[in-house]
């Protein structure tokens, strides 16, 4: 099986701008292509990780990866998808984001001996002169079309700002810059990228006069059988920075993803076999709970490690399987400065603290409806308190529902 043939029995592939011609380039190792990351946030999440993990099949197979980090779109901020402006942020934090962007980069690309390129587009975008921008791309742009584009569409109820619509002449510079500096000639993003990615291509035509020196493929976006984007709890984004998601609490993510979601993800974000894959769509009921663990110790182990997947998955069996072994669950210490005057601590508090829940009001909701457990036992007073005594040594064991646990100790 070829490697296209591996994305197209894998549904990774939603649009392509010339198939023939991306697959013969995937297939004899001739492309050198490039994926963006725009730095929003201190990690990677899960939005990136199909991403990341295409990068590492391509690279398998003999491409050359450029991952291009967004220090100049950054301080722009893409519209796709989104319905309102993003929180501008200074050069300052954008500068410490791509810091740990790189860092997690290296657990799937291997960019040694030059097998992969990471560059920073803020090398090229924040030294453009305006009118020299506007001259040398902006008569290649139409206002109608980009107005067209399916990045902007959700922006129209509560408008669009002059400063996002310059955003698809930013990515569309960087496919343009990439091709003549590093011979870039393939762009992957996610299926809402199409119209930045086909604006760059139009770029290097125009301006370069190369009708098929660039080709553009975007990738299956990773949604749940309702349509929504995976990827997403209570307390926010499911992110690959063990700091951010224990590499637990990642485990159970996708350990508890719905049955109708398991074998797609087993295709899209797993390196396993797809003859294996499809073997696994036969199976039925409890089955189908063995496919969620492998899944979610798969993916696990490729962001976290093989050792931290073995902890995830013991204690995950521990505790699920009707025993307390806390020994692998994530924790969390109270400081000394969270205790009252006599030295307890409300249980809303701890319910936050351990991200249980988001809020105060969730949490008291949880107490309410009897979904909240302390040592096993459950806890109806929504204005209970632990003393300092008993989360001394080994602490206690929070549960939220069936499936969420902290231990939460202090020294």
């Amino acid at each position: 099986m070829t490697i296209w043939d591996e994305l197209k029995a894998r549904g990774l592939i939603a649009q392509v701008t010339d198939e023939e011609r991306v697959r013969d380039l995937i297939n004899s190792g001739n492309a050198t292509f490039y994926i963006g990351f725009d730095p929003t946030a201190d990690s990677l999440h899960v939005g990136h990780f199909m991403a990341l993990c295409l990068m590492k099949r391509l690279q398998m197979a003999g491409n050359k990866p450029i991952a291009l980090l967004g220090g100049g779109t950054g301080m722009i901020g893409d519209p796709s998808g989104k319905t309102d402006m993003r929180t501008m942020m200074t050069k300052e934090t954008i500068a410490h984001n791509i810091d740990c962007f790189k860092k997690q980069m290296g657990r799937f690309i291997d960019f040694s001996d030059g097998k992969a390129i990471m560059v920073n587009n803020a090398d090229w975008l924040l030294d453009l002169n305006y009118v020299d921008l506007l001259r040398e791309v902006g008569p290649h742009f139409t206002v109608n079309r980009m107005l067209a584009a399916e990045c902007y569409k959700q922006r129209w109820e509560k408008g669009l700002t002059f400063l996002e619509f310059n955003y698809m002449i930013m990515q569309s510079y960087d496919f343009y810059m990439l091709y003549q500096k590093y011979g870039c000639n393939l762009q992957f993003g996610g299926d809402d990228q199409w119209s930045n990615m086909i604006g760059g291509m139009e770029l290097i035509r125009r301006k370069l006069g190369r009708d098929d020196a660039a080709n553009a493929m975007t990738i299956t976006l990773l949604l749940n059988s309702e349509g929504k984007k995976m990827g997403k709890t209570v307390s926010g984004a499911v992110w690959l920075d063990p700091e951010k998601t224990s590499p637990f609490d990642f485990y159970q993510y996708w350990r508890n993803v719905g049955d109708a979601d398991v074998i797609k993800c087993l295709y899209l974000l797993t390196f396993l076999p797809v003859e294996e894959i499809r073997e696994m769509e036969k199976w039925e009921g409890s089955q189908l709970n063995k496919a969620k663990e492998i899944l979610a110790f798969q993916l696990t182990e490729l962001v976290h490690g093989t050792e931290e997947a073995k902890k995830a998955e013991a204690g995950a069996k521990a505790l699920f399987g009707g025993g307390q072994d806390a020994e692998h669950m994530p924790t969390t210490e109270i400081a000394d400065a969270d205790f009252a005057e006599d030295g307890t601590i409300d249980l809303i508090t701890l319910l936050v603290k351990t991200g249980l829940v988001p809020t105060r009001s969730e949490g008291r909701r949880a107490i309410e409806q009897g979904g909240v457990t302390v040592d096993g036992e459950k806890e109806a007073d929504v204005y209970a308190k632990l003393t300092r005594e008993r989360l001394s040594g080994e602490g206690v064991v929070l549960r939220r529902g069936k499936k969420k646990y902290n231990k939460v100790f202090t020294k």
